[in-house]
């Protein structure tokens, strides 16, 4: 799976995180119905390769599911194995890297510094993740570049409607979103009509389909 690809294609990335296991379908279902079908379940959220499982069974071909904090190989291993169809990384973890390097598994690595950056071009993660994104100003994801010819990222963390198109303004490929992605109390609320509506308006934020 070419990453640069699939992140091209797909803009908004949105995150399980903490998502209740009689929510996930819906709450996917709502996002869908919004215009994202790119989806991270986060590996340290309860239920996740269930939730794994779950969507990839539901949406087959019309969703991308992946998995997220796949911060050792037993993590990696066991979210391919419930169907996790690429990984993502918080930093650069070695052993993670060659894992998903030799096995041939897609991976976006999460990466803030000039070295991160080096060790996941050394392992041929030409893709990745900048996190924490909202940490840093904007002007950061060019001044990274500089040095970097035909790399590519994704911003999670920090990213919320009102800044969502600065990012792609900053030369970003996507964006994920986890807490902001839909209202809080309309997800506890079971008002899935209404995230579908808040979900809609990001997508119509970032400008492209």
């Amino acid at each position: 799976m070419d990453m640069y690809a699939i992140t091209a294609e797909h803009p908004l990335l949105g995150i399980l995180r903490n998502v209740p296991l009689e929510k996930t379908i819906d709450y996917a279902d709502a996002a869908v119905r919004g215009g994202v079908a790119f989806f991270e379940v986060a590996l340290n959220s309860p239920h996740a390769l269930e939730q794994i499982t779950m969507l990839r069974k539901h949406f087959g071909d019309r969703c991308l599911v992946g998995g997220g904090t796949a911060i050792t190989t037993e993590r990696c291993r066991t979210a391919v194995d419930a169907g996790a169809q690429f990984l993502l990384t918080p930093g650069t973890p070695v052993d993670v890297l060659e894992y998903c390097a030799k096995n041939d598994i897609a991976l976006l690595p999460g990466v803030l510094t000039p070295t991160d950056v080096a060790v996941s071009l050394e392992y041929g993660f030409k893709t990745m993740k900048l996190f924490p994104a909202g940490s840093m100003p904007m002007s950061y994801l060019k001044d990274l570049k500089g040095p970097f010819d035909d790399t590519h990222y994704m911003a999670i963390g920090g990213v919320n409607p009102q800044n969502i198109r600065q990012f792609f303004d900053a030369g970003y490929l996507s964006v994920g979103l986890a807490s902001s992605l839909m209202p809080k109390d309309a997800v506890a609320a079971n008002d899935w009509e209404t995230c579908e509506a808040y979900v809609r308006d990001l997508v119509s934020r970032i400008g492209r389909n």
